[in-house]
């Protein structure tokens, strides 16, 4: 034989079994394989009160938190919390450091390309808010200021995309920290939630104040591409619970009732 054919079939070989190592090491974990291990292992947000907290004893707590115990109850297996950041978490997912994300994910086309999601768990309004000096009424004005974003969150995207050029926008690596930023006058204003803007204006009474809405956002429990029955078990238990448990745990964390959304 040849021995630049026989080179390149070993060649071939090669990235074959490479690209079979590949495709099993992000094959589709069941239900059956979730069950054996006896646990499931949720990544979330810790830093995104009241979805993602620590309570006083530095454990998870919050609605992601009170949603993933309930699904792992129906599922009849532990829960392992495993706290992720804004940029971390899809990568955490996708490397099978968890199972699924229940981190406050907001869906959006971009990120469907990369996870797969399931039916909306939660919602959340994105606003720009900034201090009361700050003239800013649209995105238009953004540009004459600095403006904090965490990083690699919906609130970055949405900014990024609604600022002209020219705005200065500050990514930090967090909720928590541009709020601080926010507070400590190192910016004029931020992109967030509305619950991330009520705590900042518990802080500091009547310094700050909403300027515009960036978008509205549905938020799913998001998995690896592939995994239907997993992504239809997921999708049986929103459905199922949406009027009953996931309502009692909406008004517990966020003082409202389940909001009326439409499949992603």
């Amino acid at each position: 034989m040849n021995k630049a054919i026989q080179t390149r079939r070993l060649l071939l070989a090669a990235v074959a079994v490479l690209s079979l190592g590949a495709s099993l090491s992000a094959s589709a974990q069941s239900v059956a394989d979730v069950k054996k291990k006896g646990e499931l292992t949720v990544g979330m947000l810790v830093d995104f009160p009241p979805y993602g907290t620590l309570n006083s004893a530095n454990q998870p707590d919050g609605y992601d938190a009170d949603v993933a115990k309930l699904l792992a109850k129906e599922l009849g297996v532990k829960v392992n919390i495993v706290p992720v950041t804004g940029p971390n978490r899809i990568p955490f997912l996708l490397t099978n450091k968890v199972d699924l994300l229940v981190a406050s994910l907001a869906v959006t086309p971009e990120r469907a390309k990369q996870v797969q999601f399931s039916k909306p768990y939660a919602a959340a309004t994105i606003v720009v808010y900034g201090s009361t000096k700050a003239a800013i009424k649209s995105a238009a004005d953004l540009k004459n200021f600095r403006i904090g974003v965490a990083r690699a969150s919906t609130q970055d995207i949405s900014l990024t995309a609604a600022a002209p050029a020219g705005t200065e926008i500050r990514r930090f690596d967090d909720d928590a920290s541009a709020m601080q930023a926010l507070m400590s006058g190192q910016v004029d204003a931020i992109g967030c939630s509305t619950t991330v803007a009520a705590q900042i204006a518990q802080r500091a009474g009547a310094a700050f104040e909403n300027k515009f809405v960036l978008r509205q956002q549905q938020m799913a429990v998001a998995m690896r591409p592939g995994q239907e029955e997993l992504l239809k078990t997921v999708d049986a238990f929103i459905d199922k619970h949406r009027a009953g448990e996931l309502n009692t745990l909406y008004k517990k964390w966020l003082g409202t009732d389940f909001p009326a959304m439409t499949a992603n």
